[in-house]
């Protein structure tokens, strides 16, 4: 008991306990629960929110596109070298003189049937290797076809372009 000498009344003042250094400052069990399901609910929904497999389907075919230009300069530049031919393959296949496409070989020389543009990749002179479908769908083929027209125009197209895209570069 203490005497307030200002007052003169007799007040009792409690003196505070202190806590143990190991429990001032801390989160207790149910608290770190609850952050931790609440993280997992907002996990949750972010992951929902961007759906991974149409990001995936996107990115595939933005490769795709790269792929089908890629493979198209590297047939204009050789037909700028080579005073505007194109590659022999391209114009012996007899898909390619119609409005059919038919798919480029990806290894060169190897794929029976296949329009085979080898011819591009040698002494990577046009272009290093023939890019192929980032799925992988085809076995022998690139997973890219290349068409000619009635009118000269060469056109690739990636016919595997997923989220109902239609991938097709014409020059």
């Amino acid at each position: 008991m203490q005497i307030n000498k200002r007052d003169g009344f007799i007040s009792e003042r409690r003196e505070e306990t202190k806590l143990p250094s190991h429990r001032r400052g801390g989160f207790t069990l149910l608290e770190v629960l609850l952050v931790i399901a609440l993280l997992g609910i907002l996990a949750g929904i972010v992951i929902v929110a961007l759906n991974p497999a149409t990001q995936l389907a996107k990115a595939n075919n933005a490769q795709r596109s790269s792929d089908a230009n890629t493979i198209l300069n590297a047939v204009w530049q050789y037909s700028l070298g080579n005073q505007g031919s194109l590659p022999s393959s391209v114009l012996a296949s007899a898909d390619c003189l119609g409005t059919a496409a038919a798919e480029i070989c990806k290894t060169g020389g190897d794929c029976t049937g296949l329009t085979d543009l080898s011819v591009l990749t040698t002494n990577e002179q046009y272009i290093v290797s023939m890019p192929f479908d980032p799925t992988g769908s085809s076995a022998d083929g690139a997973g890219y076809e290349i068409k000619k027209s009635a009118n000269g125009r060469v056109t690739v197209v990636a016919p595997d372009a997923e989220l109902s895209d239609t991938i097709s570069v014409t020059r």
